[in-house]
């Protein structure tokens, strides 16, 4: 086994964009098994998150987590991640052997002149670039939030726990067409926060429902 068991401790920098976005855009990236959890009429909630691990982490690496969805499955609710990208193999084995997180390996280039700025691209293809800068003082906070995916035939709920000196900034992210997640239209962000001083920790997963497949060779 190349990567570390959970829980993985992560400590670094981010970026998080919080969008509305039309549930009939995400309707067929969600499983069936869970309810799209609506903040008003036909809108659910999602986001773009970047990120860069350092020094203290479990791994250094980079990477992009998409959230497409708020979601609930009977009492527990939850964020959907429908595209993840990472700087790392054991990161990509770890995700989708651990979490079963749809992991893929990505590219990111991160700049600082007048602004912050993250491109993130697989070879030739841009997947997205966000710019963004300090307009508020940021504020030490701790935030938790479960998130859902699916293993094999399993459904699973893990838990992430985030404490970071969060700061509401002003943003531009640029998703261009031939990017895997635009067609959720993330371009205009509603927030965007930047997270200093952050330590991440991604708890193991607990199956919540085990799905039973029947053979089609099995007896009736």
């Amino acid at each position: 086994m190349p990567y570390p068991c959970a829980p993985w401790t992560l400590k670094g920098r981010a970026v998080q964009t919080l969008h509305p976005i039309d549930t009939r855009r995400v309707r067929s990236l969600v499983p069936a098994d869970l309810a799209i959890v609506e903040i008003f009429p036909g809108k659910t909630v999602g986001g773009v998150y970047c990120a860069k691990y350092g020094a203290g982490s479990t791994l250094l690496y980079n990477e992009l987590i998409v959230v497409s969805a708020l979601v609930r499955y009977r009492m527990q609710f939850g964020a959907w991640i429908s595209h993840i990208y990472v700087d790392h193999p054991d990161s990509v084995a770890g995700g989708r052997e651990i979490w079963g997180l749809p992991k893929e390996l990505a590219q990111f280039t991160w700049e600082k002149d007048d602004r912050d700025r993250v491109m993130v691209r697989q070879g030739d293809r841009l997947l997205c670039s966000l710019d963004f800068s300090l307009k508020t003082f940021r504020f030490p906070m701790p935030f938790a939030f479960p998130s859902f995916s699916t293993l094999g035939s399993n459904l699973l709920l893990f838990p992430g726990e985030l404490t970071s000196h969060i700061g509401l900034v002003e943003s531009r992210l640029v998703i261009p067409p031939e990017s895997p997640f635009s067609m959720l239209n993330l371009s205009n962000p509603w927030l965007t926060f930047s997270c200093e001083d952050l330590r991440l920790v991604a708890g193991a997963p607990k199956v919540v429902q085990e799905r039973v497949t029947t053979s089609p060779y099995a007896p009736a």
